[in-house]
């Protein structure tokens, strides 16, 4: 390449750095850090010079960044110096200015640190020539040497420190900054303070020239250099009066146009530090991401990563969810609402709050049910989120926000709207269809807000609860049974099924097992009842004082206990502690008693709180201590549905359900599973789907004896996790019975204990399976 040519590229490079440091230092900050991962704006780039041998790059920058730090501020001088003195009764003081910029240039020279010693000898030598020459001049035109002096002496310093050390922009600004302030703050503040002494004088003057650069002024001048600096340094007024019209024009062409094509244009994209505020910015990408949705994101994620207009990239986020949301006119437009606003941060901007979340959720809810076999379970599936969608829109009208509830409640409205209609439609080909809808559910616990009336039974359990708990003298209730035998879905349906005046709060003690300290145990427990209270009987309470928590935390659950009674009178809260056990292994864990010692004084003190324990294990199947805290204990004991009940569960599951049973097949079910309520949900599924394969509507004996194979594989886990809690004894015990042997009077032991574990029952004088399902699992184990 021509020198020429190379000169001018050099040229051009210097350039751009120079429009990058004024205008485009996020961009000027990307592109040192990808020349040297240590390389920022305000380091010196000779620091790094040991690496000038292998990194070009860096070498190259760091020449450019010492030039510039040298020719920029005397040209600036050049270009300010006679505007100032053509609008200013002031001449430019330019003895003053040369000599800090002399200073500044022996300054930056010396910052180099690329020099050997024979150069830095040879530069000292020659600032003390050209520094005696100034002196002599200064003698003889009988000029102040302090100010000379003060003036090389700021100059050098600057250069040191603010010059290449500073990094290029450190450089420009503090060369033009000292250049400027030595020819018009000086000579403002002489002029000033030229009729005061003159000690007091030059440090005015000092004062002012560095408040230029630093924000620091004495007097009258120093507050009239502070503002004009604030006003043109930091808002750059000068620039903005030119963009704002730019802005104003671009937001006219784009009611005319293509909003996309104009927004290569925007001010931000040119000028990244733009402060004061620019209008139309946010509503002309809004209207542009319909139309080109690629070029209105990057230019949002321009705004968000290379300019200081964060917030204006928020409202446009916020405006083009709003009005994609708002654009959905179908379930299929709700269901792509989770793909077309995937490119939104998470966490959304604050502007979105908690919506634009609640509704990606019911977009990705009503894509589920669109994957659903059948009509029935389709509309089904919708109940959620209409659910929650009836949810937002209450939140929203009687919410603290107005403004979400202006962008967003007729959103809610609409597709509550949109999903209701289809889930009726979806009801409709239900009925019309020939297939049977399963709705029965086998494993987890049911949650009444899904499962409506399919929980069955269980009113002897709720009376005497309710019974128990106000009484005058309430005792400590153990509900307890076996594995899947409906415990914990008895306790989510315990609100439905007592009066107002008791307060159930639902506890799993499954989360708090994982915690590993009693502050965490007593923030667990504290949460867990707020959030009971607020599904159980829609109350507020108030929140604990967590910072008490750290010192003595179920001291300070005590104090919150009694703010709740004194808060909410003439209630009783029944506090369900599921899966109680875990509180051993919380006790091990922490080697304290602490919250049983706790959960004690509550019983003793605490009137208008029961406990209730909810487990698989009785108290004196437990560790010793368990007996010291809890006296006064009546146990409930869950198991089997009654007859009727589990006839009603079979054949009733919900309402309008088809009768596909013929009475030999209830009677199968009942007696196949003794009515366990898991069992009966297992049994009953399975049957379905074998109908619906055999697009036939009736179930018979047969049916339900064919199905035996399939619910002994689906139930699996159910089966084995029984047999594992038998002991190898008992399951010897239980080999032989299979196989025909009576028990001898060694096997007292290991009976009652089957017995208790509902696996065994005596019938006159023999011993039999309870449950028919369960000899038939076990029946198929090889036991060679």
């Amino acid at each position: 390449m021509p020198q020429q040519a190379k000169f001018g590229n050099y040229l051009a490079e210097c350039a751009k750095i120079l429009y990058w440091v004024y205008f485009k230092p996020f961009t000027l900050k990307r592109w040192l850090k990808d020349i040297h991962p240590q390389l920022k704006l305000d380091s010196n780039p000779f620091a790094l010079q040991a690496e000038f041998h292998r990194n070009h790059r860096l070498r190259r920058y760091a020449n450019q960044a010492w030039w510039l730090s040298a020719v920029v501020p005397v040209l600036a001088v050049l270009l300010i110096a006679p505007a100032y003195s053509l609008i200013s009764t002031e001449s430019f003081n330019w003895l003053n200015s040369s000599l800090i910029l002399i200073g500044w240039l022996f300054g930056i020279l010396l910052g180099r640190r690329d020099f050997v010693s024979r150069r830095r000898l040879v530069v000292a030598i020659c600032c003390l020539i050209i520094t005696f020459i100034i002196l002599l001049i200064v003698n003889i035109f009988a000029l102040d040497w302090l100010d000379v002096a003060v003036g090389v002496a700021v100059g050098v310093a600057g250069g040191v420190a603010g010059g290449v050390a500073g990094g290029v922009a450190g450089g420009v600004a503090g060369g033009v900054a000292g250049g400027v302030a030595g020819g018009v703050a000086f000579g403002v503040a002489f002029g000033v303070a030229r009729g005061v002494a003159r000690g007091v004088a030059r440090g005015v003057t000092v004062g002012v020239a560095r408040g230029v650069a630093v924000g620091v002024a004495v007097g009258v001048a120093g507050g009239v250099a502070v503002g004009v600096a604030f006003i043109l340094g930091v808002l750059r007024v000068y620039f903005w009066l030119l963009e704002l019209p730019w802005m104003l024009l671009l937001f006219i062409f784009s009611r005319y146009g293509s909003p996309a094509f104009w927004l290569r244009y925007l001010p931000p994209l040119w000028d990244e530090i733009i402060i004061l505020p620019l209008p139309f910015m946010a509503k002309l990408i809004i209207d542009a991401y319909p139309e080109n949705p690629a070029a209105a994101l990057n230019t949002i994620n321009s705004l968000t990563n290379s300019t200081n207009q964060q917030k204006v990239a928020a409202q446009a986020m916020t405006g083009i969810a709003a009005d994609t949301l708002s654009r959905c006119q179908a379930t299929s437009d709700i269901v792509a609402i989770a793909d077309q606003l995937s490119w939104l941060p998470s966490p959304p901007p604050t502007e979105l709050g908690t919506v634009l979340p609640k509704l990606l959720e019911i977009s990705q809810s009503v894509r589920a049910s669109q994957s659903a076999t059948s009509a029935y379970r389709q509309q089904e599936l919708l109940n959620a989120p209409i659910r929650l969608l009836q949810e937002l829109g209450s939140s929203l009208a009687y919410g603290k926000n107005p403004n979400l509830a202006v962008s967003f409640g007729n959103t809610a409205q609409r597709w509550l709207n949109i999903l209701e209609t289809a889930q009726q439609t979806l009801k409709e080909q239900a009925k019309r269809s020939q297939e049977i809808p399963s709705v029965y559910i086998a494993g987890p616990a049911l949650d009444p807000e899904s499962a409506k009336n399919r929980f069955k039974g269980r009113r002897d359990i709720f009376r005497e609860i309710e019974t128990l708990a106000l009484s005058a003298q309430p005792p400590v209730l153990l509900l307890y049974g076996g594995r899947r035998t409906g415990k914990t879905s008895s306790l989510r349906y315990l609100p439905r099924k007592v009066g107002a005046e008791l307060v159930p709060l639902l506890i799993d003690l499954q989360g708090a097992a994982i915690t590993t300290t009693l502050r965490g145990l007593a923030q667990y427990l504290a949460e867990a009842i707020i959030e009971a209270a607020r599904k159980s009987r829609n109350l507020q309470l108030p929140y604990p004082n967590t910072d008490k928590f750290a010192q003595d935390p179920f001291l300070e659950l005590q104090d919150w206990f009694r703010q709740i009674e004194r808060r909410i009178p003439g209630k009783h809260f029944l506090l369900c502690l599921d899966e109680f056990e875990r509180l051993s292994e919380v006790v091990a864990t922490t080697g304290s008693r602490v919250p049983l010692n706790f959960l004690r004084h509550v019983l003793q003190h605490r009137n208008q709180w029961i406990l209730l324990f909810s487990g698989s294990h009785t108290f004196d199947e437990l560790e010793p201590y368990w007996s010291d805290y809890l006296i006064n204990t009546r146990s409930l004991r869950l198991t089997y549905l009654q007859e009727a009940e589990a006839c009603e569960l079979i054949k009733k599951p919900i309402e309008s359900f088809p009768q596909i049973y013929q009475p030999d097949a209830v009677d199968e079910i009942t007696t196949l599973t003794r009515c366990q309520p898991y069992l009966v949900q297992l049994t009953c599924s399975v049957i379905v789907d074998q109908l619906n394969r055999d697009r036939r509507k009736l179930a018979t004996a047969e049916d339900v004896e064919r199905s035996i194979p399939l619910i002994l594989e689906r139930g699996g886990m159910y089966f084995q996790e029984l047999w594992t809690s038998i002991s190898n004894s008992d399951r010897d015990l239980l080999q032989r019975l299979i196989e025909g042997e009576t028990p001898n009077p060694k096997d007292k032991a290991a009976l009652r204990r089957l017995i208790k574990k509902e696996v065994l029952e005596k019938i006159e004088d023999t011993y039999q399976f309870q449950v028919p399902l369960v000899q038939k699992f076990i029946e198929q184990i090889d036991f060679s």
